[in-house]
């Protein structure tokens, strides 16, 4: 079952095209499908989530549009131009920074010395403190431990940092992976709130998320993806409504 209808897509494009378009993307690990041949859009200001549940093929995906895997057959296609099979800093030097599952910080290395990291594509050294003291005014907390090292740091400032980091490399597309796996209600509050400001304040966001609700409350469009296939689409606020999504994600009987 898919949900879509033609007027709310036609209204979702409004004419254009897309910032971001995956088609017919596989992706395998040896001889194991991850992911079956699925096809989604990203507009430019959205915030699109992409749901489902373990070993769906969420991460596998966003991997892969960073360019971390490649695909076996398949098209990625950002702002115009084919990035399926370039690198992964060639894909960040296009304007898509990811903030991975697990977070995937540097443990040893300082809170300021991780942000920098996500800056060394970078040369404008004035924009890059200037977006450094940007992710301080989201994440209070990382200022207050500047030189602290950040294996040190609690989960939900891990994943503060995480997200800061890939702000740093002035993405205009945002991919975050599970951004609140593992932390406390209050802390996935904070984390959602910051996702919605950081759209507001103009980098289109896609989003992989377990906490199902939670997506569907910050996002305009979803996808549901189940063993590397989407089998549901549609304007997030309808899903949130959809008996099998109800059912299957948000522990409805």
């Amino acid at each position: 079952m898919t949900i879509v209808d033609p007027a709310r897509e036609s209204t979702r494009a409004a004419g254009r095209d897309p910032m971001l378009t995956v088609e017919s993307l596989q992706v395998y690990y040896g001889n194991i499908a991850a992911v079956k041949g699925i096809s989604l859009k990203v507009y430019e200001g959205e915030i699109v989530t992409l749901i489902g549940g373990n070993g769906a093929g969420k991460s596998t995906t966003m991997r892969t549009i960073s360019g971390l895997l490649r695909p076996k057959r398949g098209e990625i296609v950002f702002e115009g131009q084919r990035t399926s099979g370039l690198k992964g800093h060639e894909v960040a030097q296009r304007g898509i920074a990811q903030s991975p599952e697990g977070r995937r910080i540097f443990p040893r290395m300082t809170v300021t010395e991780n942000l920098e990291l996500g800056a060394f594509l970078r040369k404008d050294k004035a924009g890059v403190l200037a977006d450094m003291d940007h992710v301080f005014e989201l994440f209070p907390r990382l200022k207050e431990r500047l030189g602290q090292k950040a294996g040190t740091l609690s989960g939900g400032e891990q994943q503060m940092l995480a997200m800061g980091r890939a702000l740093m490399a002035q993405p205009r597309l945002l991919l975050l992976d599970e951004p609140s796996m593992g932390l406390a209600p209050v802390l996935v509050e904070a984390v959602f709130d910051t996702i919605k400001t950081v759209n507001e304040q103009g980098t289109t966001v896609l989003l992989v998320e377990q906490n199902a609700l939670a997506a569907l409350n910050v996002a305009s469009y979803a996808y549901v993806l189940e063993t590397g296939l989407i089998t549901l689409e549609g304007p997030a606020d309808e899903l949130a409504h959809n008996d099998e999504v109800r059912k299957a994600y948000l522990g409805e009987d």
